[in-house]
């Protein structure tokens, strides 16, 4: 029987609670790991942190506040003397344009989708290099880094930032065996996009047999088949490859029929 992809790695996975997320916290812990989940609700992490069995744990962090990511990471550590990989999930999709989006909103976009996993990811390969430790960084970015739609003016810039932090910091430690790379997610059925769809696109209940048969393989991502590639990254077994952002979706950018 082959040995887990993870086992005896620690895994911090911020918003792991639920989504694509909670997906990836499931899979690593079914491949050995220790995992810590991190979200902004402490009695649905607590209760998901539960679910997991094992040692999993949860830590309260709202990854907009800076002090509260760094907690995170030193709260793995503390109880696990160390941190082997991140996945960095949590991120905020509320709508806006070019002209109807505020300071405020872009503002809290950058909070969540960039600064939040920069600093993540900054306290995580800190540890990974003080110890002189190989690691690994997933970060779960977007299809629409490549531009996404008008409505996504603000979560689309601070994802297209996030994939170029991703390779920033894949080039600046490579020789630290850290490796860092980025999973641009396409159109994915999660709890989370049910709600976008029925708070901004007044989505009914038949949106999602709709929404699948919208597309080329007759059904949206699923939360399952993602994390298992974000597994794969997290494990030696994907080699030595770093700085990659793959498209995960089955439409393709740039070709046109």
């Amino acid at each position: 029987m082959a040995e887990p992809l993870l086992a005896d790695k620690v895994i911090l996975v911020s918003g792991g609670t639920q989504g694509v997320g909670g997906g990836i916290a499931r899979a690593a812990v079914a491949e050995g790991a220790s995992v810590v989940v991190s979200g902004r609700r402490r009695g649905v992490g607590e209760a998901f942190a539960d679910s997991l069995g094992g040692d999993a744990m949860f830590v309260a962090c709202d990854v907009a506040d800076v002090e509260q990511a760094r907690a995170a990471v030193a709260a793995t550590i503390q109880r696990h003397g160390r941190i082997d990989g991140l996945v960095n999930a949590a991120g905020l999709t509320s709508r806006g344009s070019l002209l109807d989006t505020t300071p405020e909103l872009f503002d809290a976009h950058v909070a969540v989708n960039l600064r939040g996993p920069f600093f993540l990811m900054q306290a995580a390969v800190a540890d990974m290099v003080r110890r002189g430790a190989p690691g690994t960084v997933v970060n779960v970015i977007t299809m629409s880094a490549h531009g996404g739609q008008p409505p996504l003016a603000p979560y689309s810039a601070t994802k297209a930032g996030l994939a170029g932090l991703t390779r920033n910091a894949a080039h600046a430690h490579r020789w630290d065996r850290v490796r860092i790379n980025g999973i641009n997610i396409g159109w994915t059925q999660t709890e989370g996009e049910d709600a976008v769809q029925r708070e901004f696109h007044d989505a009914d209940d038949s949106w999602l047999e709709r929404a699948n048969a919208s597309q080329p393989m007759g059904r949206l991502g699923q939360v399952d088949d993602m994390a298992a590639l974000a597994v794969l990254l997290l494990s030696d077994r994907s080699g030595v490859v770093t700085g990659s952002i793959i498209d995960w979706d089955q439409n393709v950018v740039g070709a046109s029929d």
